[in-house]
């Protein structure tokens, strides 16, 4: 042990998390907002314990005074894709970003761990700016589909209660459990442009209903309230109807009313 001040050491990658995560998900809503394809489908981050960093500096045999560059997953980011191929167009943002350096990638989906382990990882430099300027810190982003996190997640405990020695039976139910996984990824992949295809009508349809919602909303607040009530009976009646059709209509009509209230809409 170096006596280090350990809460300190820790603010920087603390601030990269925090920084990585907001950027990552704002990726996410940005192709959202244009209606364009968003292939991530949500972003977790942690900061490593003071225990596990501890542990895996004496398993790796990194020096104390070496930890920031000998340990790459200090910080760490996680995103999840619905799809096996959304993963490599993740990896492909991450490498056109600015405001990060790709280090080295590791490809465990093509070529996966022995235990059955699938994930994308990228190590990244990131320069976070603290009090005393500008200091680069290593993080390391895992990129995988919901089937490889659920798994992971399992393995991950199973390590912790055998101290990572599984028993035979147990790493090959693990191994097994893997493959099951990636089949079932496969199969997803098969039949993606229905499931894309299937989300993006219900997200069309959430729009329209939030939007005419919203509109009818701001008629109120323009004390147009005959208008917006006769406004919400008319859409309460297409709704049990599930005419989209309609609604469509009642949202341009409803725009129409809010210009002459003084009001160009919401969006």
């Amino acid at each position: 042990m170096d006596g280090r001040d350990w809460n300190k050491f820790l603010l920087p990658y603390q601030q990269a998390v925090e920084e990585l995560k907001v950027k990552l998900k704002g990726l996410r809503t940005e192709l959202k907002a244009r209606d364009e394809y968003a292939p991530i489908e949500f972003v977790t981050g942690r900061v490593k314990r003071i225990s596990s960093i501890l542990e895996k500096a004496k398993r790796l045999n990194v020096p104390m005074d070496r930890i920031e560059t000998g340990i790459e997953d200090i910080a760490g980011i996680r995103i999840m894709c619905q799809f096996v191929d959304d993963i490599h167009r993740v990896a492909e943002m991450i490498r056109l970003r600015k405001d990060m350096k790709v280090v080295y990638e590791k490809d465990y989906i093509t070529h996966y761990k022995e235990s059955g382990y699938r994930s994308y990882h990228i190590i990244v430099e990131y320069p976070v700016q603290t009090s005393l300027g500008s200091m680069p810190v290593l993080a390391e982003i895992q990129i995988r589909t919901l089937a490889m996190n659920f798994w992971a997640t399992i393995e991950h405990s199973l390590n912790y209660k055998y101290k990572e020695q599984l028993p035979e039976h147990v790493r090959e139910r693990l191994f097994n459990a893997a493959e099951a996984a990636f089949q079932l990824d496969t199969e997803m992949s098969n039949i993606r442009q229905e499931i894309v295809d299937a989300q993006q009508d219900f997200e069309g349809k959430s729009g329209i209903v939030r939007k005419v919602l919203n509109d009818i909303q701001s008629l109120y607040f323009f004390r147009r309230i005959r208008e917006a009530a006769q406004f919400q009976l008319r859409f309460n009646e297409l709704w049990e109807q599930e005419d989209m059709w309609g609604l469509s209509e009642l949202s341009a009509e409803i725009q129409e009313a809010l210009v002459r209230a003084g009001k160009g809409g919401t969006s």
